[in-house]
């Protein structure tokens, strides 16, 4: 007779970023972006655990080991006039699938919205990973069909920041 694991979760603490990064480099592999994940450990310490937070995390753990996490922050939504949770990311390690743990990661961060008074929590995902979009819309979730995601990195990133303007012709 075989015993069920003991599933646990808990916020990330400092001494966590090592294992933290270990998964956020699995995720990017898991989703061919590994070319594209420069995680710092140190960043990652200071922007967590800093004077200034920006994000937070959630371990999952199974038998006591790391199995998968979600990685948060706040939002805030100027129609509904509250803040919201943005998911930015959340994973299992493959070979604990299958145990819930994403649906307890998930299910921990709608309880926390409704605790700090959100109006929302909302994710993006890759359009190719379809287990994850059946597993998010078993749970209820719904594709924000009408809206494009933009994003500006590196040079674009600078130049607009020094005030760099399009050229002629764009908006």
């Amino acid at each position: 007779m075989t015993s069920e694991p003991a599933i646990s979760l808990r916020p990330a603490a400092r001494e966590d970023v090592p294992v933290v990064v270990r998964l956020i480099r699995a995720l990017a592999e898991y989703e061919r972006l590994s070319p594209e994940c420069f995680a710092d450990e140190a960043a990652l310490e200071s922007h967590l655990f800093g004077p200034r937070p920006y994000a937070e995390v959630l371990i999952a753990q199974v038998d006591g080991e790391p199995a998968g996490f979600a990685l948060f922050f706040h939002n805030y939504s100027t129609f509904l006039t509250k803040p919201g949770i943005y998911l930015e990311d959340l994973f299992v390690v493959p070979e604990r699938r299958g145990l819930g743990l994403g649906r307890r990661l998930l299910a921990a961060l709608a309880s926390l919205a409704v605790e700090r008074g959100c109006g929302r929590l909302e994710w993006s995902v890759l359009k190719w990973n379809a287990p994850a979009i059946g597993f998010y819309e078993k749970l209820g979730a719904v594709p924000m069909e009408e809206w494009q995601v933009y994003r500006l990195t590196g040079g674009p990133l600078h130049a607009l920041a020094e005030g760099a303007l399009p050229s002629a012709g764009a908006a």
